[in-house]
């Protein structure tokens, strides 16, 4: 069983999320952590690019004599009852060094694959971030959301971002709702993040998405608009 899966964006009326870069300013961007904290979710996910702006560490040892199994770990902070919402990073191959074990009080939980070194899980443990397995080389984003339900027990995720963790989900058919704070600014520019995005490899890669209803429009002041949008993804196998 999988979470319900809310992306959860800001974006300039061009698409681009990169605030630095918008004009005027900042416009509407304040927004963003008010509709994070009114949707509730029991964990938010960001992908590893994203994670390393949150990281106050430096890369962690190369080697260690340590070995361990390749099997789910948690720090015990994040299994106390108190725990409101834990921070899920994807970080395939381990190249984050946290320098901390949660994000704004948070619990840390770091998504690897397999073939991930010993020296960095030695790192991850010795901060208290917690880990799990979700994959061999590559992370499966659908093993990634059971193994937080069933660990975790987590119901309600948010994902946001970046574009290119949102198009992984996106194409793995596993969105369920799109709330897009849409800002009275533009980029217009090349080079900027954006909502959605892909690598060349999957460029050809489209999304099972059969239908988009849009289910609300709220304004939110100063010409900001949230607009939520429930997903129907096509159904495996069809």
């Amino acid at each position: 069983m999988k979470p319900y899966v809310i992306c959860l964006m800001a974006s300039s009326v061009d698409g681009r999320t990169h605030h630095s870069r918008w004009r005027p300013k900042g416009a509407g961007s304040e927004w963003f952590e008010k509709i994070h904290d009114e949707l509730g979710g029991d964990a938010w996910l960001i992908g590893r690019v994203t994670g390393s702006e949150f990281a106050k560490g430096k890369p962690y040892p190369a080697e260690t004599r340590e070995r361990f199994p390749r099997e789910n770990w948690f720090a015990p902070t994040a299994r106390t009852p108190g725990v409101k919402a834990y921070g899920v990073v994807l970080d395939a191959h381990g190249k984050i060094g946290w320098g901390r074990s949660d994000i704004g009080g948070d619990p840390i939980v770091v998504v690897l694959t397999e073939a991930v070194s010993d020296a960095h899980l030695a790192g991850l443990r010795g901060e208290g971030v917690s880990y799990v397995f979700a994959g061999k080389s590559e992370i499966d984003l659908a093993l990634t959301l059971e193994i937080l339900h069933r660990e975790l027990g987590v119901k309600r995720l948010l994902l946001e971002g970046g574009g290119a963790a949102n198009g992984a989900f996106l194409r793995a058919g596993l969105i369920d709702e799109l709330d897009l704070i849409l800002c009275p600014a533009v980029d217009g520019a090349r080079g900027a993040p954006i909502v959605f995005d892909s690598t060349e490899a999957e460029s050809d890669r489209r999304a099972p998405v059969t239908a988009m209803t849009l289910e609300s429009t709220r304004q939110l002041g100063g010409g900001v608009l949230l607009l939520r949008y429930l997903i129907r993804n096509e159904l495996a196998g069809q």
